[in-house]
């Protein structure tokens, strides 16, 4: 190599060395200094100066690129909910629990023992539960109309374990004979005939001779419903004066046997049709004009029937603005399957799955978690799930009809026909309920049920 080419062969290193630095894509080469540049190119001949170019990029060690561990992914409804009041409901309708074990359902916890539902839901998070009260749910020859054949006993026997496991009571009293909502409002079979003001009388007697004997009992009474889904009616009188009249005669009693026991017991007035949420704010506006000592409102929330969980949380949001009473769910569930466990039919099919919401385990347990979350970004007090223990009696291709009938562990009996013509009398049978319960048709519980914990304290 002569001297006078050294120039050339330096722009050509250069070149080589740039072009081979700009065409790669994967590993970046950190520029040479300019000086150690020119003493390389010097010193080699035209022939090595590809061979320099290589070298100095080989030399350089590429970059590890950077990973992170892989994070478990954690479904929604296993994780806490922001900012849940401490104190916020958990609560578990199981008013059919006493004649689903008389008809021989047995219930299990998660390692295959058996155990007493009630116990399994405390230890999964249920902090109160929910127990419906019927004055006289039997015919003239003592056979019970079905549906849990609740009367104060069963809430008795039911409450006192309820207590021993550490949940609090609500005791809903319906003041019929049988099913109380929208549809059917009942009078109870003694109150036939009745002037409003005597059987405003009787209604105080029942409940304050009721709420003695559950506490009397060591029932942990914590609220309690005066009426059931009360929008249209109750005890046989439609009226809203009338309805505002017995509100008032159960209230006293309440307040009376409360100072009496030194117990704070809340008063808790029932309605369903969130969806129309003038016709509500409407209902609880006559209660506060009408001088109704009262405490909360408790709202019916099915997401298959009732809308959408914005206009849900917005109308328990407007009632505690508007009218200064505290507000929860007194009924809410969803589907975990659409199979049917007892050969009778069920309230919930595919047809009624909520977008975005699978009928799954899973599905029912984020339906669930998504529902308290509205619930309590509102201020609301919390949730009672609605029978969640209410599984089949017998296999689906038995005749399960006179266990039903014997213990009352199906929706209605055919006992139940005389008080209850346009529904009981037409078709009465089994449960309808199965499955939107937190166990199998087993008995074993789902994982779903876990969601109560999750939702304080996550996975």
């Amino acid at each position: 190599m002569k001297k006078s080419k050294l120039p050339f062969l330096i722009s050509m290193a250069l070149a080589s060395i740039f072009c081979f630095s700009g065409c790669s894509q994967k590993v970046e080469t950190p520029a040479a200094p300019e000086e150690n540049l020119q003493q390389n190119v010097s010193d080699k001949t035209i022939e090595d100066s590809a061979s320099i170019a290589q070298s100095e990029n080989a030399e350089a060690e590429p970059e590890e690129p950077q990973t992170e561990a892989p994070q478990e992914e954690v479904e929604t409804w296993k994780t806490p909910i922001e900012g849940l009041s401490d104190d916020f409901i958990f609560g578990m309708d199981a008013s059919s629990l006493l004649v689903e074990e008389n008809s021989g359902v047995k219930f299990y916890n998660e390692d295959g023992a058996e155990q007493d539902a009630l116990k399994t839901f405390a230890d999964s998070g249920i902090n109160y539960v929910r127990l419906r009260v019927w004055n006289d749910p039997y015919d003239e020859n003592g056979n019970g109309y079905g549906g849990g054949n609740n009367d104060l006993a069963t809430a008795i026997t039911l409450g006192k374990r309820a207590t021993d496991y550490g949940m609090k009571v609500c005791i809903d009293f319906h003041y019929s004979d049988f099913w109380a909502d929208p549809k059917r409002q009942h009078v109870p079979k003694a109150w036939e005939g009745m002037s409003i003001e005597e059987k405003s009388s009787a209604l105080y007697d029942f409940t304050k001779e009721s709420l003695i004997q559950l506490l009397d009992s060591g029932v942990d009474v914590g609220m309690i419903q005066i009426g059931n889904e009360i929008n249209y009616g109750m005890s046989g009188e439609t009226k809203p004066e009338n309805i505002i009249t017995l509100l008032k005669a159960g209230s006293k009693a309440i307040r009376e046997v409360s100072a009496d026991y030194g117990k704070d017991i809340s008063i808790v007035v029932h309605y369903t049709r969130i969806t129309d949420k003038a016709d509500v704010l409407n209902l609880v506006s006559k209660l506060v004009e009408n001088e109704l000592d009262f405490d909360m409102v408790g709202m019916s929330y099915y997401p298959f029937w009732d809308g959408s969980m914005d206009n849900m949380s917005r109308v328990l949001e407007l009632i505690q603005e508007r009218y200064g009473k505290k507000v929860f769910l007194a009924e809410t569930s969803y589907a975990y399957t659409t199979k049917d466990g007892d050969g009778s039919g069920n309230s919930f099919n595919s047809g009624d799955k909520v977008d975005g919401y699978e009928i799954s385990v899973e599905g029912q347990a984020t339906i669930l978690h998504d529902i308290c979350e509205h619930v309590n970004d509102v201020g609301g007090l919390g949730i009672f799930y609605w029978e969640g223990a209410w599984i089949p009696v017998g296999p689906a291709g038995a005749d399960n009809s006179s266990i039903w009938e014997k213990y009352g562990s199906g929706w209605a009996s055919s006992y139940a026909s005389d008080y209850d013509p346009e529904d009981a009398a037409l078709y009465y049978g089994g449960c309808s309920w199965d499955n939107q319960a937190f166990f199998d048709f087993d008995g074993h519980p789902l994982e779903s049920i876990n969601v109560f914990k999750y939702m304080k304290e996550g996975k």
